[in-house]
């Protein structure tokens, strides 16, 4: 380690807990009952990269993984960075036209998926969008739709593999196809500085961009989140955050792999599964965002479960009450919890609480900076830096900064500015004691649950409504989610007005559900300035008055 940076890749720290820690956990996947310890999980990982290279992947290509927590999803990411391959996540919650979108701008040349989730079929998804798939048997894909596809992997039972996709178990067993010592070659070139996975996120604009992030990036944030909580190779980490977030794959599955300790993956949010496997696999971390400690706390068995294994966790994507901070650490033994803040443009986590923190600390504030990362609060007009005490735009500049949104220059010179600092768009300030408070957001970025949601994509969808002639959604506030969207639609003259029940029947099967306005309000016109622009801050002053609970 050379000062704050890691300077290792993902590979290098995957083969060294395999050497020093053969027979420890690594990961527990306890719907299925696998489990790995860290030298199978590195021999499973190595077959599956040589079955990729003979596969025809190279260094460079881009591969989807449209996937819940299941093993597979971080044995594929763990090759592909053996490989030099771009691992690109995916929301689960993505419908046809996002994931057409996302394999389209992110130019992907494979792509991996489950069978579907909660009803949806991936497979089916992605056989509308390429069709060519299911006729190109073992040949050359050509799609008119997504010109970059060469493969479509699924993951699921091969009896129920579809039509010209290939299969998990026909990777592992091509592997004897690439030699091993051109595949150990390959993977001791890769270098710190490369770009190894992408992550899809709104950011400042309406449509999803991919933000590319290196070794460097994922692997040293990784590290120093896991050395704020105190990690090591005897801790257990719960992980039912979604491993595409950054939330599962940095915090979670990074912190875990820079301390060699064992990740504990759920593949879908349950609060009974979560306390029942905290208990049963003995945990000694736990993550999630606010709204799913509050739901854990109130279950109606929660005192049935021995919980005393639990010493420290990470709570994040919205701020913390404090009743539910003092019941996570008085009630779940969770002493050492911590508060995280960050953006996947910054790998993602720029500050951080720590364990010695007190109660009013980790609810007030997001911690101090991490090492390593330099944190200034700027005027968000002119960007000068302001005083410290007063409110203004949050900006970062460190080893954590992105690369870039993939082929979006513009995009990254609007939130990258020359002297390197990334312009996060969320208002804060510094308290006496250099402990970061976020006050607000200056963009009209609204985030659920801690998932991200820009308005314009929310609003294209609901203008495609016939009976629409124009909709603002803003942030109303939550007690459990932090935010809930907000429709002030207007309707063309002599059509009905808008419920909610009749726009979430719309949305459906159109845009990812937790994106989907839980309020509707039909209204004659919006505030708008004297230059035409709708006054969002009046709408949310609006919104807060009639739906706030």
């Amino acid at each position: 380690m050379q000062g704050h940076l890691v300077n290792k890749t993902i590979g290098q720290v995957l083969e060294e807990n395999a050497s020093r820690h053969p027979d420890s956990e690594a990961m527990v996947y306890p719907a299925a009952g696998k489990r790995y310890t860290w030298a199978t999980l590195n021999e499973e990982v190595d077959l599956l990269a040589r079955g990729l290279l003979a596969a025809g992947v190279r260094s460079g290509d881009r591969i989807s993984m449209w996937a819940t927590n299941v093993p597979e999803w971080l044995t594929v990411c763990y090759a592909c960075a053996k490989i030099g391959a771009v691992f690109v996540t995916v929301n689960t919650h993505y419908r046809t036209a996002e994931i057409e979108y996302l394999l389209r701008q992110s130019e992907s040349h494979y792509v991996f998926s489950i069978p579907g989730f909660r009803g949806f079929s991936y497979t089916d998804a992605i056989l509308d969008i390429a069709p060519e798939i299911a006729s190109a048997g073992r040949g050359g894909l050509k799609s008119a739709a997504l010109p970059f596809l060469k493969k479509a992997f699924f993951l699921g039972p091969e009896e129920a593999l579809p039509a010209g996709f290939f299969s998990y178990a026909e990777l592992l067993r091509g592997a004897d196809a690439f030699p091993e010592g051109r595949f150990r070659e390959i993977a001791a070139s890769q270098k710190v500085d490369d770009v190894i996975n992408m992550q899809y996120t709104s950011g400042t604009t309406g449509f999803p961009k991919g933000v590319m992030l290196t070794h460097q990036n994922i692997v040293t944030n990784g590290y120093w989140i896991g050395y704020r909580q105190g990690l090591t190779h005897e801790d257990r980490v719960c992980i039912p955050v979604p491993l595409f977030h950054c939330f599962g794959l940095v915090l979670g599955a990074m912190a875990a792999l820079n301390h060699a300790s064992c990740m504990v993956i759920l593949d879908i949010y349950s609060a009974l599964d979560i306390l029942v496997n905290v208990e049963k696999e003995r945990c000694t971390g736990l993550y999630g965002v606010p709204t799913m400690f509050i739901t854990l706390l109130q279950q109606k068995s929660f005192s049935k479960f021995d919980l005393s294994s639990l010493r420290t966790g990470i709570m994040a994507g919205s701020p913390c009450p404090i009743k539910t901070m003092s019941e996570t650490i008085e009630r779940m033994n969770m002493r050492d919890i911590t508060i995280c803040y960050g953006m996947t443009e910054t790998s993602p986590v720029v500050s951080q609480t720590t364990a010695g923190d007190s109660l009013e600390k980790r609810t007030s504030t997001v911690g101090r900076a991490m090492p390593g990362v330099e944190l200034k609060i700027v005027d968000p007009e002119s960007r000068e830096e302001i005083p410290q005490g007063k409110v203004g735009e949050v900006a970062v500049r460190g080893y954590v900064n992105m690369r870039g949104y993939y082929n979006l220059p513009e995009a990254t010179e609007e939130i990258l500015d020359a002297d390197g600092f990334v312009h996060t768009g969320d208002l804060g300030k510094f308290d006496a004691d250099g402990y970061l408070v976020i006050t607000g957001r200056w963009k009209d970025m609204i985030i659920r649950a801690g998932e991200n949601i820009y308005p314009s994509e929310v609003e294209e969808a609901v203008r495609s409504m016939p009976q629409v002639r124009d909709v603002a959604v803003v942030a109303v506030p939550s007690t459990l989610h932090g935010e809930e969207l907000g429709a002030f639609v207007i309707v063309h003259e002599g059509r009905d007005p808008v419920d909610a029940r009749e726009l979430r029947k719309y949305l459906r099967n159109r845009i990812a559900t937790y994106k989907i306005p839980r309020y509707v309000e039909t209204v004659e016109g919006f505030p708008l300035t004297a230059s035409g622009k709708i006054q969002k801050f009046k709408l949310r002053e609006q919104a807060a008055a009639l739906w706030a609970r």
